[in-house]
């Protein structure tokens, strides 16, 4: 066995950033961006109301209560730019401020004292003082040209998404998705969930569990299959992985010590080069991760759900993060509730819950139900709380670094969100 810190230092050094791709902005979002864009306009890219009212030429003054303004034009929102030299002007939200005129009114704030024949202001009082610049929107007052508005090395969101948008940007160098393959092996695995089980036999709940986090992790899966306990049956099915264009290999099971246990020769038998097989980290000790000849990345996750859960967590994660040219997630630090007791020699990763306490200090609570094969716990747990390998016991107001359950920090039921540095 080799220690976790050594087994990730392995991992990060096989890792190479992928090239940047360029993609329209409406296929972005979720991506990670691989340089910065600048703005290229003004938001606003013009002097706008605010509300709908009326445009005052106050010429830098306070127009007081009573000030009365004959009405000459009307502006509404997509107007082209009109000039009024002095009077008042209605206007709609959204529509560009005339040249002349510096500050809005809302309708509220006015009597109309005279209407035309189809009812459109001619005459208004003011109701209420009205300070230069009021109910304005300026040019550039959101983002001005050259300012910055995505960073590389961020995920495009729905509201950056927004705002590119907002500014005209039309495509964007992105990060591609690593392409993916996904092996589950185990002749008891049944993939179709409307199949009566026969004894012996169970469901296979890793395979969607790991292609969807593969997918939230910046991956995209090009293959997925299941495999029976046979060498050659999943050196073919490997075959099919890599010619489909995988360059990160997941498998579950068949990696421990067991007679069916063959994935660690087959990959020998393929010409891979074994890293590393087995870390000192409970759940998950025999994970195995290997170079294929191609130069691929092979992780062999042990099959049992949680273990499984935990080599993509800490072990794949951050080899994808690191092809995403994304930086390495920072934990938290989190006085525990209670005391915990381990086995000294491994560093546990534990499911655990974070929460507020009657200070609203946040703390960490390792839960029960800690065998890898129990699934229902991660449902209530919105954590992982690692346990330092040397302890055998640490007490309760310890600080562990605590990872949310996923990459994308840790939720509260309050509704508040941790999140690592």
């Amino acid at each position: 066995m080799i220690s976790y810190t050594t087994a990730l230092q392995h991992i990060l050094q096989a890792c190479q950033p992928l090239s940047p791709e360029r993609v329209p902005l409406v296929q972005a979002v979720g991506r990670v961006l691989a340089q910065d864009v600048q703005a290229g306009e003004d938001l606003p890219p013009f002097d706008n109301s605010a509300m709908d009212g009326f445009a005052l030429a106050g010429g830098g003054a306070v127009l007081a209560a009573g000030h009365e303004f004959a009405v000459v034009g009307s502006q509404a929102a997509g107007d082209g730019l009109a000039t009024y030299a002095s009077d008042a002007c209605e206007i709609m939200t959204g529509a560009s401020l005339p040249d002349g005129l510096d500050s809005v009114v809302p309708i509220e704030q006015v009597s109309l004292l005279q209407r035309d024949g189809e009812g459109r202001p001619l005459r208004i009082r003011l109701e209420a003082a009205v300070l230069p610049g009021a109910n304005v929107r300026r040019r550039g007052q959101d983002v001005a040209i050259g300012d910055r508005v995505a960073v590389a090395g961020t995920h495009i969101t729905s509201a950056s998404h927004m705002l590119l948008a907002a500014l005209g940007v039309a495509t964007l160098a992105v990060q591609p998705q690593v392409p993916a393959a996904l092996f589950t092996t185990g002749r008891e695995l049944i993939d179709d969930p409307a199949q009566p089980l026969l004894p012996g036999q169970i469901r296979n709940s890793n395979g969607p569990y790991l292609a969807d986090r593969l997918d939230e992790a910046g991956a995209c899966v090009v293959h997925r299959e299941t495999v029976g306990d046979d060498a050659e049956a999943f050196i073919a099915a490997l075959e099919r992985g890599l010619a489909a264009g995988a360059q990160v290999v997941l498998s579950t099971g068949a990696v421990s010590m067991g007679r069916h246990d063959f994935v660690p020769d087959a990959l020998r038998a393929l010409g891979a080069t074994i890293v590393f097989h087995k870390v000192a980290i409970r759940p998950g000790k025999p994970l195995l991760f290997a170079r294929l000849p191609g130069g691929q990345l092979y992780f062999g996750l042990p099959g049992n759900p949680v273990s499984s859960a935990v080599g993509m967590r800490f072990f794949v994660e951050p080899a994808l993060r690191a092809m995403l040219g994304l930086p390495q997630e920072q934990p938290l630090l989190l006085p525990l509730v209670a005391e915990v007791r381990k086995k000294a020699g491994l560093r546990y990763l534990m499911k655990a819950r974070v929460a507020l306490d009657d200070c609203a200090r946040l703390n960490v609570e390792v839960m029960s139900g800690q065998e890898s094969f129990r699934i229902k716990p991660l449902l209530a747990a919105n954590a992982w709380a690692v346990l330092d390998a040397d302890a055998d016991m640490l007490p309760a107001g310890t600080l562990v670094p605590v990872f949310g359950l996923d990459g994308h920090g840790i939720v509260l039921t309050s509704g508040v969100n941790a999140v690592g540095h």
